[in-house]
């Protein structure tokens, strides 16, 4: 509406309720929802860092992005060296007041270069009303008062102490605790749900499903918004995910993807995103890949190789992903979703 006729609208409403007993006098609400929806998220997102000057690299892109806080996706150090080491690194960029949250990666789950208890010992979890084993399934809500989004993370796919993998079998107690997490954000009414893990199950890399079929089926039908992955040393998204009539298990067929472009609608699947180019190197995209007809973007070591971090900015009715190149690199790619 243009700002004449918006005013004398508010004009006539006024005069109106002046003759009107117990007539509140509220000016109609504003053109835009935006000009409401002023709360807002924002965190980076990326695994598969290692000691290098890659590392220092995207940690220089996070420390100018100045988001709430980052998600490390798994695999830290990628070193024998003590981990205290890394998290001096991540302090040194960011200041030792930055929320850098953890979840394990498979290289220090069991132990192999470095230890997960120890990584968040030097990284301890700084966002308030976390639920669960910090850097190993757990959840928070965000904000904690009036949350837009509920943050879930798992571990699915890699070995702990004594090399066994965390059961995330369907009705598991792992599978219960993560339905629960996911169904108790929608029962709370909050706007966004994102589940993050180290391992991915669509993938044009080098590995299969190691985040397991079953797990990734059920996110699937949940409807998470967002899902995000390591693992990988790629960067790699999905369509918009469902399940339909015709589609009752995932496969590459058409009837499987809700959408294929950039410009998504809230509740209408998922979407699964790789960010796995945190610092360390870089490897190829399988362009002959079977999965592929899930993918809309990727970059690797022969398409568009570039080291940097996911970007994520949410309000109540939208959320904005982007993928932002350290310095001396050009790839990007970026897609909403939204109300």
């Amino acid at each position: 509406m243009p700002a004449r006729k918006r005013a004398a609208s508010i004009f006539l409403a006024l005069l109106v309720c002046a003759g009107l007993a117990g007539c509140e006098s509220k000016p109609p609400a504003p053109d835009n929802p935006k000009e409401t929806d002023a709360r807002s998220v924002h965190f980076t997102a990326a695994g598969d860092t290692g000691i290098e000057d890659g590392a220092r690299a995207v940690l220089d892109k996070i420390k100018e992005l100045s988001p709430d806080f980052n998600l490390h996706l798994g695999d830290m150090s990628y070193s024998d060296v003590p981990e205290q080491q890394f998290c001096d690194m991540v302090t040194g960029k960011l200041g030792t007041d930055f929320p850098y949250q953890l979840v394990a990666g498979n290289h220090e789950s069991d132990g192999l270069q470095g230890n997960i208890e120890k990584f968040a010992q030097c990284l301890p979890n700084k966002l308030p009303g976390l639920q669960g084993e910090y850097a190993k399934q757990w959840y928070v809500d965000l904000p904690q008062e009036n949350p837009l989004m509920r943050l879930i993370l798992v571990s699915p796919g890699i070995p702990f102490d004594g090399g066994d993998e965390l059961d995330y079998s369907e009705g598991s107690e792992r599978w219960q605790w993560t339905e629960s997490a996911i169904d108790g954000a929608r029962d709370a009414q909050i706007p966004w749900t994102v589940v993050g893990m180290h391992t991915p199950c669509f993938t044009i890399g080098r590995y299969s499903c190691d985040a397991g079929r079953e797990l990734t089926e059920m996110l699937i039908k949940k409807k998470v918004d967002l899902v995000l992955n390591g693992h990988e040393h790629v960067y790699q998204r999905t369509n918009q995910l469902a399940n339909s009539v015709s589609c009752r298990q995932m496969s590459t067929k058409r009837d499987c993807m809700a959408d294929t472009d950039d410009s998504l609608a809230k509740g209408k699947g998922t979407v699964f995103v790789t960010s796995g180019l945190g610092g360390r190197n870089i490897r190829p995209i399988n362009t002959k890949d079977e999965e592929k007809p899930y993918f809309t973007a990727w970059s690797g070591s022969n398409v568009d190789p570039a080291l940097g971090t996911l970007d994520i900015r949410l309000t109540e009715s939208r959320m904005d992903v982007k993928f932002v190149p350290a310095e001396g690199y050009s790839f990007t790619d970026s897609f909403s979703i939204a109300k």
